[in-house]
Parts: C-alpha cells; structure tokens; sequence
C-alpha cells in the first residue's frame, strides 16, 4: 500500500510540474511580441528623418504635423508603427533645413496610410507658410539646385586648339583642294549620251522582204538635250526611203519633254523634204509611252505624226509591246504618193524577251493600211494599201 501511494505521488507532482512548465511557455510566447515592440520603440527615441533621396513630387494631403508648423499635413489618421512624434519641436525631426511645400487636402479627404508612423496630435491652424524645410523645392517634383555650378563658359587658357590638326589649310584651298572639274555635283548637272534602237528587224510581206529600223541617239543632261531621230527601210541593199530629225529636247516636267527642230525626209525615186518640228514627248497616265510631232514645210506644207506604245508585262522578263502610229498631211503631195487627211495608219504587237535591259530581241506581226488619196496613189502604183507583216528584230541600247 505504500508502495501505491509513493507512486500516485510522483504522477500527480510530475503532473503540476509539466502544468507549471506549459505555463510558463505560453508566458514567454506572449511577452515576446511586448519586447521587441519596447524595442523597436526605444530605437526612435532620437529618430531624425532624413531629406527625401529623390526629385519626385512630395505631395502629403491631408497631412499635419502638430507642433512642427506645417499646415494641410494630418498624421492623425496614419498608422505609422514605431514611431510617435507627439508634440516634438521641428527641430528635433531636423527638418527646418528643407522646404517642402504640401497640397492641401479637400474636405472631407483623408491622408494616405504610412505604414510604420505614428505622429500623435497635429496642428491644423498652422498657416502655409510655415512649410519650410530648407533649401529643397519638391513642389513640382524637380529638385532646385541652388547654388551648384554646371559645367560651361569660356575654355581654360590651355585648351587645344580645334583646327590646329589641319596645319594651317583651308577647305577649297591650297596646294589639296580639288580642283573644280573633279568637284562634286549632282547626276542631273552632268552630261550623258545613249543610243537606243527601238527597232532594228527584219520584214516579209507576200514575198517580199526588207530591213527596218528606228531608234534614236542623244546628248545631254536631264533637263536639255541634243537628239537624233531616225527611220526607214533598206531593200536589195538600198536606202529606200528615210526619215531623219534633228531636235533639242528640254524637260518641262517630271515624265515629259518638248522637242524643237528640223526633220529631212529622202526617197529613192522622191525629192527630198525638209520640215520645222515641234513636238512633245513623255509617259502618259497607265504608263503609255507618247510621241506627238507637229511639222511645217515650204509652199504651205503641213504634218502630224503620233505615236504610242505600251508594255504588257507576262513575267519580269517576257512582255507584250502594242504601238500605234498615225499620219495625217494637210496637202497633197504627188511625188511622195501622200494625199490630205488621214494618210496611213500602222499597229503592231510585238513579243519581247530581256536578256538584259541592253539586249532585247523579240517577235511580232504588223497591221498596215493607207487611206483616202494615199490609197488611190498605192494602187496606181501596184501597191496594196493593207499589208500584213511579219517581223522579228531587236532592241538595244548603249
């Protein structure tokens, strides 16, 4: 029996015991949370805020600090833990140094949380112009540098003389300048020529054959230039009839030209003719290539020619080329078998291949007709006034 009451002894002191143990473990857990808050409060028993570290906008509205003067600042609705400013003079904050003007808050507005203070009583009467806090304007969120000195004025008396890498030479000048031939200007200022056969081919018809060609060569700048023109036709190894003109070409807007000049026509068995020409001479709107000349010839003598052509394009390379051409005279002229109005009329399709934009060979057929007194004139002749024509030539240009 004693044995059994020495043991219910130690279980019921082994039970106060661990009573006592839990109690005192639940004591220190609580009073941890009251230490370090002691001592986090202790800690800002100096406090001394410093001045902002950047040039934004420093706007508190609503904010006041009580005794610190600065009106429009309430802290009393801010939770900032761990501080209490109480009725601490502005001096103690060691902000009488800075100027930080405030916006005021509108009624009925509240200032934002900062977490972490606490300022205890304001002063909400104190006028706007105690808000200084030295020599800091964070009104505008621009910093106000003061008295700071920029980098600038006048170069100190040793500095390096910029042109003395150049020993004494001037642009344009001296024993290195260019002389003005190699001077630099613009491809519309300098001269340049071409030669451009738009047509060099061979011709049959009803068994008959011939040669023809047509193209032109110039001289000059963008603007002004010297022109060839020439066509006609060689058969049996003869000149059977040409037309040659020699212009001057001047640019008047950005796709035409006008052409001024004189234009000498030859036959086998015709006088010659010699005609004043003035035409015009450019890209048409849908891209069609246009040339228009007006002529004017001794005893009244008078002629229009027009022509025009397009390209079809099948691939980059391979392409259609329709044209056009037209003649009218304003006299009848028996020994170049040409009467008044509408004289002929030629269309032609052709089918090209670019080699290169210098090397054009190509295929084509040709639809000829004469009208009025110019047909009367080929029938007398034994000519036929419509013709078909086969053709295969090429174009090229240097």
């Amino acid at each position: 029996m004693k044995t059994l009451n020495d043991t219910l002894g130690s279980l019921v002191m082994s039970n106060q015991l661990k009573k006592k143990l839990l109690a005192a473990t639940i004591a220190t857990a609580g009073a941890m949370p009251v230490f370090a808050y002691a001592q986090a409060h202790a800690g800002h028993a100096g406090h001394t805020p410093s001045p902002p570290t950047t040039s934004a906008p420093a706007t508190a509205s609503g904010m006041n600090h009580g005794s610190v003067g600065m009106s429009g600042m309430d802290h009393g609705s801010m939770d900032m833990s761990g501080m209490n400013h109480g009725s601490e003079k502005a001096a103690a904050q060691g902000h009488d140094a800075m100027s930080m003007p405030m916006k005021q808050a509108g009624p009925g507005k509240s200032a934002p949380a900062m977490p972490g203070m606490t300022h205890g009583q304001s002063n909400t009467n104190a006028p706007a112009s105690e808000q200084n806090m030295g020599a800091m304007d964070h009104g505008d969120g621009e910093m106000y540098h003061g008295d700071m000195q920029m980098q600038g004025g006048s170069a100190p008396p040793d500095a390096r003389d910029p042109d003395a890498y150049s020993g004494g030479y001037v642009r344009n000048a001296g024993k290195y300048a260019l002389p003005p031939s190699d001077a630099l200007i613009m491809s519309d200022m300098h001269n340049f020529g071409s030669v451009n056969f738009d047509r060099l081919e061979y011709v049959r018809v009803r068994g008959e054959e011939w040669v023809a060609y047509e193209g032109e060569a110039w001289y000059g700048s963008t603007y002004n230039r010297a022109v060839i023109k020439a066509e006609g036709e060689i058969a049996s190894g003869k000149l059977q009839e040409s037309e040659t003109q020699l212009l001057w070409r001047h640019a008047v807007s950005t796709f035409w030209d006008t052409e001024l000049g004189v234009r000498f026509d030859h036959g086998q068995d015709a006088p010659n003719r010699e005609w004043l020409a003035f035409g015009v001479k450019g890209l048409a709107p849908y891209w069609s290539e246009v040339d228009a000349t007006a002529y004017v010839g001794p005893s009244g003598r008078t002629a229009l020619g027009l022509k025009a052509e397009y390209d079809i394009l099948l691939t980059q390379r391979l392409y259609l080329q329709p044209s056009v051409e037209v003649n009218f005279y304003g006299k009848d002229d028996e020994r170049w078998g040409i009467g008044s109005g509408l004289t002929d009329g030629t269309a032609g399709l052709r089918l090209k291949y670019e080699v290169s934009r210098q090397f054009v060979p190509y295929i084509g057929v040709e639809w000829s007709s004469k009208f009025g007194e110019t047909a009367d004139y080929a029938r007398a002749a034994g000519d036929s006034k419509q013709e078909t024509r086969f053709v295969a030539g090429l174009s090229f240009r240097f």
